[in-house]
């Protein structure tokens, strides 16, 4: 049995592609360890998945000055004799890293030991752990074709993001029972993030009985963000959070309306959804959703609007524009080479394992 050690933590989204590869790993016999932070995301929904779990020290590199900058650097160092040891013990096969800082130690550690290490990369241009990590990788995945010009050309592979199996499992009928809707009017979702978006709700509320004429509407809004005086608005489904009851949301819905994370845009290219994204402001974050929607746009996946163009009115045209135009969405989004995601980066362990 060959074993594979996964690594990835700090948000979701570095663990879930780890997750959904998990199904084919087993299947093709691999024995399956985690590497992550001590006490990261990552940690419970791992154990959850009954896979073993071994916790490192791990400090965030920062570009900005932070007086963590001064005791961080001795926790990376001690997280790499960590995994150095731990790499030493489990003699993995091979080594996939989703990225977050955790990963650094152990794909420089691998680099050591002499383990190939096929690293991903998310977003369009490489985040500093995956530029730490790029020189020890044995390959590079990536998401985007414009990303490949910032990789080595012996390195890069053009992959998608691995998308769990169980968000195709979802039924139409449950998802519009969750909400109370019927089936003779389509369904519009939007989901802000994890944590919702305060400009995203605040458009979609100003906006709310314009877009009520033309759709059923679920509303994934974030924790806190509920608005109790549209509670029996009909017709207008309000969720926090939603986990396990997400997919068939997903397989009820005609349109979405999303940020543009890595993840969350891969799974809407996954699904073939027409969708509209509103990207994080570059203000709020390094640019990287604004870069991510501009190349969706470009292959024709989605229409992009900017959070500083958001408005009521602009939301409503957006809206009414995709669903007019929903079949050519839908053929571009069916057409994409990017849909079989986890058979690509498995030829690339399969290939690489020792």
């Amino acid at each position: 049995m060959k074993r594979i050690v996964l690594t990835g933590g700090g948000t979701a989204g570095h663990v879930t592609p780890n997750i959904a590869l998990m199904p084919s790993l087993k299947e093709a016999g691999y024995d399956i360890q985690y590497i992550g932070s001590k006490n990261g995301i990552e940690r419970k929904l791992i154990e959850e998945m009954g896979i073993p779990y071994h916790g490192i020290s791990s400090g965030k590199l920062r570009r900005y000055f932070d007086p963590k900058n001064f005791s961080d650097p001795f926790k990376v160092m001690k997280g790499y004799l960590e995994a150095s040891k731990l790499l030493r013990k489990l003699k993995p096969d091979i080594v996939f890293s989703k990225g977050g800082f955790v990963t650094v130690p152990v794909v420089v550690a691998a680099k050591r030991r002499k383990i190939p290490a096929i690293i991903h990369e998310s977003d369009m241009t490489p985040g500093l752990a995956n530029k730490i990590c790029i020189p020890c990788a044995t390959k590079v995945c990536c998401n985007f074709p414009e990303t490949i010009s910032h990789l080595p050309e012996d390195k890069a592979v053009l992959t998608g993001s691995p998308i769990r199996k169980e968000l195709f499992s979802g039924d139409k009928a449950t998802g519009l029972s969750l909400c109370g809707f019927t089936p003779d009017k389509p369904v519009l979702l939007i989901i802000g993030g994890s944590l919702g978006s305060v400009v995203i709700n605040d458009a979609v509320r100003a906006g709310l009985d314009g877009l009520l004429e033309q759709f059923q509407i679920i509303h994934i809004c974030g924790k806190d963000h509920i608005d109790s005086s549209l509670l029996d608005k009909p017709g207008y489904k309000q969720f926090e959070y939603v986990k396990k009851e997400l997919t068939h949301l997903f397989a009820a819905t005609d349109l979405m309306i999303s940020r543009a994370g890595a993840n969350a845009i891969c799974e809407l290219l996954a699904l073939q959804k027409p969708n509209i994204l509103i990207p994080l402001s570059a203000a709020a974050s390094r640019g990287d959703q604004i870069l991510n929607a501009a190349s969706f746009e470009k292959q024709g996946y989605s229409y992009v609007l900017n959070e500083e163009e958001l408005t009521k009115d602009t939301l409503l045209k957006a809206v009414s524009y995709v669903y007019d135009e929903r079949n050519s969405y839908k053929k571009a989004l069916s057409e994409s080479s990017l849909n079989d995601s986890i058979s690509i980066i498995m030829d690339l362990i399969q290939t690489y394992s020792k």
